[in-house]
């Protein structure tokens, strides 16, 4: 048996007015789902546990059958691991994303205007994090590139003292309320007002606007946290597993995890992301040996950040055409068993353009065997279904223990 996990980054969603009152699931057209979903089970599970803040870094934790109130650190400590950045006791992580601020008003009063800026190009956002490293890194602040928008700073001699707002909850609003508090925040508000002067003239930038894109004028913290400890992946399930992911987070979890990262070409974690060469990839690492595979697919959760329920509902027609009918004609033809999870780790509806926290429907399929009624895989049916699952980390146990 070889066992497959679609994590749809923030499928979930509230029925949409431009989309008939369905929500983008309901919408979207579906048929490799359709057609799994007659056999399969359906329900609700509990992703984020009570006191956590609905984030990626938890949820995929959980999903994975990790314990968080043991293992979770902060999100940026996992996104550090991908970056091959050694963390110390004694030091904290912080994302440190480059963002796009309005340009006219005093900085208080200025606007979040994209939290990706434009979803930058790795190749820009490179040269922008040089200028960024050369201008504002010291002994105690050391920043690290990642890629696109998504970078780090490390701080040596630092406790979690922190109260920072993540850029996508703020879109559209003035950032003076939301500047960094806590132990270091009159440090970490300078080091971002001093981006903006260094980046808002950087030649990158200005080429940008005369093309119409976004500048990326500005660096912003969120998402801070000291080393994680994460247990072994194959120690906890008994099963070699493989992360195929674009996304730094994913991949720092992976190699906190001891699982394999495997790269794919034209992988961006947006709408244009080669969802056929990632499920291509996870058949490679399946008929490999590796038992395990996680395809994460952030393209739904960014579409929901851009409230754009019209590239939502096609995010998720792709996934089923070149992720999950890709998967299940490649084992239908082959023969071999498999089970196959499908699910968000989180909502994040287009309405509110950030991530809530309530549970979210899965579909649990199995090559061998019927484990469910026959339904249909939406948010409504999953509610309507009566199968909730309370810790996802149950929903995971069951997965890896289908035979």
């Amino acid at each position: 048996m070889k066992y497959i996990l679609v994590l749809c980054d923030g499928m979930g969603d509230y029925p949409v007015p431009e989309l008939g009152g369905k929500t983008p699931l309901e919408y979207a057209r579906t048929p490799n789902m359709d057609r799994l979903a007659q056999t399969a089970r359906i329900g609700l599970v509990k992703t984020v546990p009570d006191g956590f803040t609905p984030g990626s870094d938890v949820a995929n934790l959980g999903v994975l059958g990790f314990d968080v109130r043991k293992c979770y650190t902060g999100r940026s400590p996992l996104e550090a691991l991908s970056m091959g950045v050694e963390m110390h006791e004694n030091e904290i992580a912080m994302r440190t994303n480059l963002v796009t601020l309005s340009k006219d008003e005093p900085f208080e009063n200025k606007i979040m205007k994209d939290y990706s800026a434009g979803e930058i190009s790795d190749e820009e956002a490179s040269v922008l994090m040089d200028a960024i490293k050369a201008e504002l890194s010291t002994d105690k602040f050391v920043f690290y590139k990642g890629v696109s928008y998504r970078h780090c700073l490390i701080v040596k001699d630092a406790l979690p003292n922190e109260d920072l707002t993540p850029p996508h909850d703020i879109s559209g609003r003035r950032i003076g309320e939301y500047l960094p508090k806590g132990a270091l925040g009159k440090q970490l508000e300078a080091l971002i007002r001093k981006s903006y002067e260094i980046l808002s003239v950087h030649p990158i930038n200005v080429e940008r606007e005369k093309q119409g894109k976004n500048p990326a004028n500005s660096i912003w913290f969120w998402g801070e946290g000291t080393k994680p400890s994460i247990p072994s992946f194959q120690s906890q399930y008994g099963k070699t597993g493989t992360m195929i992911s674009a996304v730094d987070l994913l991949k720092g979890i992976a190699v906190g995890s001891g699982m394999q990262n495997v790269s794919v070409q034209g992988a961006t974690g947006t709408i244009d992301t080669n969802f056929l060469g990632k499920a291509q990839a996870a058949i490679d690492a399946l008929e490999s040996g590796r038992d395990f595979c996680m395809i994460h697919l952030e393209a739904t959760d960014e579409c929901g950040h851009q409230r754009n329920p019209k590239d939502k509902a096609k995010s998720i027609e792709l996934i089923d055409e070149k992720v999950i009918g890709t998967l299940a004609n490649h084992f239908e033809k082959s023969g071999e068993d498999y089970a196959l999870l499908v699910m968000p780790d989180h909502y994040t509806p287009v309405s509110l353009g950030k991530h809530t926290a309530e549970p979210v429907p899965f579909m649990l399929y199995a090559s061998n065997k019927t484990l469910g009624k026959g339904e249909v895989y939406d948010e409504n049916h999953a509610t309507a279904s009566g199968d909730f699952i309370a810790d996802s980390r149950d929903l995971t146990d069951c997965f890896l223990s289908l035979n």
